[in-house]
C-alpha cells in the first residue's frame, strides 16, 4: 500500500470508529509508529480535525464528516456477498436492514460498477436451508438489540435432553454461527452461562430490564469451556485433511466446539493435531467415525477400541446376511 493509500485508509478508520490508538493503525498497516504518526500530522496539516490523548488514541471533531468514500468493484462484490449470506443466514429484518444498506451502497457507485453487481448478482448463491428456518422470525435482530443494549431475554426454550420447554430469562453477550445458529448468555434459572441454539427457541421477547455490563465476551466463555473441560478425558487426535471432503472438513470445523474442542495446531506433514477434553468416549467415537481414513487416534488407546466396537456393529449390521 502506498502512503496515500494508507492516509486515505487511516482517514476512513477515524471515521468509523470514535477512537483509534496509533499502535492498532501501525499493526493494521504494516507500518512504525512513527510512520504512522507522519501520516496523522499530513492529516493535521490538510485540515482534518484530530484530537489525540496520550495513551488513549486519535479522533476526530464531533460532526465532522467527509463525502462518501467511493468503493473499489472488489469492495463492493465483497458487500454483494455479504448481502447474499445475510439473506440466507440470519432472520428476515437483518436480511431486509442487509438489502436496505446495499442499496445504499449502490447508489454511490460509478454507473459501470453498478452494472458490474447487477450482471454478477445471479452468479453468486448461498447453497443449503435457511438457518432461520425453526426460530421466531426476528429472532437474530432482536438478540442483537439485547447484546447492544444489555436487555434481558424472555425465552421458552426447547432443550435437546428435556421432554417439555423450560421459560429463560436471559442474559446475552453474542451470537455464533456453526452448523446452526447459537446465543451465548448468562441463565438465570442455571445461574451460569449457557448456550442456545436459536433453532430450538419457542418464543423471545425482549425485557425491559437492563442488565449490568459483563466482561465476558464469547472469546472469554470458550476459554472457561475449555478450562472446565481439562478435568476431563484428554483426546488427542491427527486429521488429514487432504484426504476429506470439502464439505467434510467445514462439518469437522462447525461441530468439533461441540465434543470439548480446546485447542488445535498445523504438522509440518500437513496434518492437524486436535486436542479435546471429554467425558464420553462412546460420545465422541460417534463423531469420529465418519471420518475413518482421515482421522487417527493419538490418545487416549480406549478411544481406538470404541471406534473398532463402532465401526464392528455397523459392519455386523450392514454386511452381515440373515
Amino acid at each position: 500500500m502506498n502512503r496515500f493509500d494508507r492516509i486515505t485508509a487511516i482517514l476512513i478508520q477515524l471515521q468509523a470508529k470514535r477512537v483509534v490508538s496509533g499502535p492498532a493503525l501501525a499493526e493494521r498497516f504494516g507500518v512504525s509508529l512513527r510512520t504512522i504518526y507522519r501520516d496523522l500530522r499530513t492529516l493535521e496539516l490538510a485540515g482534518v480535525p484530530l484530537f489525540g490523548e496520550a495513551g488513549v488514541g486519535y479522533s476526530l471533531a464531533e460532526g465532522y464528516r467527509l463525502p462518501p468514500v467511493l468503493f473499489t468493484r472488489e469492495e463492493a462484490t465483497a458487500l454483494l456477498t455479504a448481502e447474499k449470506l445475510a439473506a440466507r443466514l440470519t432472520d428476515a429484518p437483518t436480511a431486509q436492514l442487509t438489502g436496505a444498506a446495499m442499496d445504499k451502497l449502490r447508489a454511490v457507485l460509478r454507473r459501470p460498477d453498478r452494472d458490474h453487481l447487477e450482471t454478477l448478482a445471479p452468479h453468486i448463491q448461498v447453497l443449503g436451508p435457511t438457518s432461520r428456518a425453526g426460530h421466531p422470525a426476528d429472532a437474530h435482530q432482536l438478540l442483537l438489540t439485547a447484546v447492544a443494549t444489555q436487555r434481558v431475554v424472555h425465552l421458552r426454550y426447547q432443550a435437546a435432553a428435556a421432554e417439555a420447554p423450560s421459560q429463560r430469562d436471559i442474559e446475552p453477550i453474542g451470537l455464533y454461527l456453526s452448523q446452526q445458529w447459537h446465543v451465548v448468555a448468562y441463565c438465570r434459572l442455571r445461574q451460569a452461562f449457557r448456550e442456545f441454539r436459536l433453532d430450538r427457541i419457542e418464543h423471545l421477547a425482549l425485557g425491559a430490564e437492563v442488565f449490568a455490563a459483563r466482561p465476558e465476551t464469547l472469546q472469554h466463555y470458550w476459554a472457561a469451556q475449555a478450562e472446565r473441560g481439562r478435568a476431563k478425558e484428554k483426546v488427542v487426535l491427527r486429521f488429514q485433511p487432504a484426504a476429506m471432503m470439502p464439505e467434510a472438513a467445514r462439518r469437522l470445523h462447525d461441530t468439533k466446539r461441540q465434543y470439548g474442542w480446546a485447542h488445535e495446531q498445523p504438522l509440518p506433514d500437513g496434518s492437524l493435531e486436535m486436542t479435546l477434553f471429554l467425558g464420553s468416549l462412546p460420545y465422541l467415537a460417534a463423531w469420529l467415525l465418519p471420518y475413518a481414513g482421515a482421522v487417527a487416534v493419538v490418545e487416549p488407546p480406549a478411544l481406538r477400541t470404541h471406534l473398532g466396537e463402532l465401526a464392528q456393529r455397523a459392519h455386523d449390521f450392514f454386511c452381515t446376511s440373515d
